[in-house]
């Protein structure tokens, strides 16, 4: 007869404390509690609620970083006294926010490299009201400097794509439908490979020579593109056209969260490199939030509908939890 060791290789531990790192699979007594337990993997990704921002409702600005140690700046402010564009900035260490670095010029619809740091990113471009800027601004933790000036003034590109010496700013809302793309290199932009499809208010995701621009204000708006440092190819649709989209990740392993069709909806969608599906809905729908963080572990805040404080943190398909194990 098999016992569970003979498959397992392992016997069933009888242990005061659940382990501290146990893998999945693993099986156990908890002496203390009198019960089994086992530790599964998640078969869908679920929402949990975070903490609120300090400084009052506000849509359409940068993001950066990771569910831990996140950014968020710029965009226009709902609440007093901040009902205008803004040039504040929130960090956030994965349970509150507490105030950054102020930006020397405020504006919405800026566009942001996403997959920068807490303390190393950086904001270009967005409008105060108007005209449009072509100002880039560097963050280095505290402190807000100017960087190199994009080649003309734009604003609702997409968000969260390259890192602070490696940044990609790809379509604009002004001017209308564009498909140019700008590449950065910590001082100066130069001009990269147009997009097939010129749209803004877009989301995206990845890296400057790898990656992805998905959605937009284009019908169908379901169009997504991947980028390897010089032309763009078409990738598959998103099954939720939308654009002022929550983004995260990367070019095969993005997320796209919320957004507008409209109306706001609170669709969410994972891409593997090739293909979007479906995932676990967020509590509300909602659109032109602050989102960061990766396809396992994201972040979203702020946004419609205002006024609008609250955070929820996302945690991917896979993840470990320790369950009970219950028998009749």
């Amino acid at each position: 007869m098999a016992t569970y060791k003979g498959i397992q290789g392992f016997s069933i531990q009888n242990l005061s404390a659940d382990p501290s790192n146990p893998i999945e699979g693993q099986v156990w007594y908890n002496s203390t509690s009198n019960v089994w337990k086992v530790e599964e993997a998640t078969a869908a990704g679920a929402w949990a609620t975070g903490g609120n921002i300090t400084q009052g409702s506000r849509v359409a600005g940068g993001s950066a970083g990771t569910q831990n140690a996140g950014i968020i700046f710029a965009g226009y402010g709902y609440d007093p006294p901040f009902t205008t564009n803004l040039n504040i900035s929130e960090e956030y260490n994965g349970a509150t926010w507490t105030a950054g670095g102020t930006l020397s010029t405020a504006r919405e619809e800026i566009a942001a490299a996403g997959a920068g740091t807490q303390t190393a990113t950086c904001g270009f471009g967005g409008t105060f009201p108007p005209p449009t800027t072509t100002a880039t601004e560097e963050y280095d933790g505290s402190t807000w400097t100017g960087g190199g000036n994009l080649p003309s003034g734009l604003y609702g590109a997409a968000r969260n794509i390259g890192t602070l010496t490696a940044a990609l700013c790809a379509g604009a809302s002004n001017p209308a439908f564009s498909s140019s793309v700008y590449e950065y290199d910590g001082s100066t932009w130069t001009a990269g490979g147009s997009l097939t499809t010129g749209r803004g208010l877009l989301g995206g995701a990845g890296l400057q020579t790898a990656a992805l621009a998905y959605g937009g204000n284009l019908s169908p708006k379901t169009q997504t593109e991947e980028y390897n440092g010089s032309t763009w190819t078409a990738g598959g649709s998103l099954n939720t056209g939308r654009q002022s989209l929550g983004t995260a990740g990367f070019q095969t392993s993005a997320l796209a969260f919320g957004g507008t069709i409209p109306p706001a909806t609170s669709s969410v969608e994972e891409y593997n490199g090739s293909t979007w599906s479906t995932e676990t809905s967020m509590p509300i729908s909602t659109a032109a939030g602050y989102g960061f963080g990766t396809q396992a572990a994201a972040v979203y805040t702020a946004g419609t509908p205002i006024p609008n404080l609250a955070t929820i943190e996302w945690t991917g398909a896979g993840a470990a939890v320790t369950k009970t194990i219950t028998v009749s």
